[in-house]
């Protein structure tokens, strides 16, 4: 059996004769640390009865000669190299208990928390200014766009996301014509199910889950692509040649979600009220033919221009925070994934506040 660490000790003129027995590692270390600081002064250390010892068991000899003054005793050759190693070291490695109030801890998170987002918030504006300096350079240089590096990104960002977001925004318009159907039967109202569906489709419950779902699917790409691209070196390269990362990797990305998300939100849009549709139609006993009439008559042109305004906004702002976070990574792969989800997170948070002020703000100017 693998004998732990002790230490046997006595008492004499100068302090406590300590005699150190067994493995001195940190594996078998055991309370010996704690039982030692309970000696009082030590005048020396025997290190000759040991079998073993390593760097955390040399820290802690270190730290009792230290301490203490103490000399050391029938030291080992390999005992003595790590005694050596670490003979400067006068530092403590103490873990003091965090004496503040819960208040206060709570406080200094959300404060630290609160700095972090500011900071992230400016680097995104930062990103978005070089973004437009370097759209604008390309202009007045009459450089072509890169259409190809567009049109690629529409198969990325548009055309393989048709198939989810269409599901996910069809069984959302389900649950809202379902949930709206139980509150308004109380009242007898089950009819006024269809403006609930139709105003909420258009305005805002289409175009946010969209949004949503590109920031998750689009965004993240984006950011987990450049990151990659950074610890290879190859925006450095591109830089090298006389590339411009802005105009080849950006640009092209935040055109292409800027292009699609009016398009996508329309479409899911249409897909959400024909969920509603469909439960209108089984739930409700609503013909399709009454429900796309009294959709007409109910759903103004306004939500419809506020959905096409909103669209490019919220298309921009993923794509920007896409590719500043991916430019971001600077030191391992492990930071390509925690750029990744903070883009995410980001995205979603930014989209959300954004469209609580064009709320606020379309319903100031008569757009209810």
């Amino acid at each position: 059996m693998v004998a732990r660490a002790d230490f046997e000790h006595s008492d004499g003129t100068e302090g406590a004769n300590v005699r150190f027995t067994g493995r001195l590692t940190l594996a078998r270390l055991g309370d010996v640390p704690a039982r030692l600081e309970e000696l009082g002064p030590i005048a020396s250390v025997d290190l000759s009865a040991i079998e073993r010892i390593d760097t955390v068991g040399a820290w802690i000899v270190t730290r009792t000669i230290n301490e203490h003054g103490a000399k050391i005793i029938g030291a080992s050759p390999e005992a003595e190299r790590l005694l050596h190693a670490l003979k400067d070291d006068k530092s403590e490695y103490r873990v003091h208990r965090d004496r503040r109030s819960g208040l206060e801890r709570m406080l200094g998170e959300v404060g630290t928390a609160s700095i972090a987002v500011w900071r992230e918030l400016i680097g995104i504006i930062d990103f978005f200014g070089a973004m437009i300096l370097a759209l604008g350079t390309q202009i007045r240089a009459r450089r072509r766009l890169r259409w190809h590096a567009i049109v690629t990104r529409f198969q990325s960002v548009g055309v393989d996301a048709l198939p989810i977001i269409g599901l996910m925004t069809f069984l959302i318009g389900i649950v809202v014509a379902q949930q709206g159907a139980v509150q308004l039967r109380q009242f007898g109202l089950e009819v006024f199910t269809i403006n609930l569906v139709g105003r909420a489709s258009i305005r805002e419950l289409g175009l946010l889950m969209t949004a949503i779902m590109v920031a998750g699917r689009s965004g993240s790409a984006f950011a987990a692509q450049i990151g990659t691209m950074k610890l290879t070196e190859e925006i450095d390269a591109m830089r090298t040649i006389g590339v411009s990362p802005m105009e080849a990797i950006v640009l092209p990305r935040v055109a292409a979600a800027t292009i699609l998300m009016p398009l996508l939100g329309f479409y899911a849009s249409l897909c959400a009220i024909a969920g509603g549709g469909v439960f209108c139609w089984i739930g409700l006993d609503i013909p399709p033919v009454t429900y796309v009439q009294m959709l007409r008559d109910i759903i103004p042109m306004t939500d419809f221009w506020a959905m096409l305004i909103k669209a490019p906004v919220f298309g921009i702002l993923i794509g920007v925070t896409g590719c500043y976070e991916g430019m971001q990574v600077r030191q391992n792969a492990e930071e390509v994934g925690k750029r990744t989800t903070s883009a995410v997170v980001a995205a979603i948070f930014l989209v959300i506040v954004l469209d609580a002020f064009f709320a606020v703000f379309f319903s100031s100017i008569g757009w209810n």
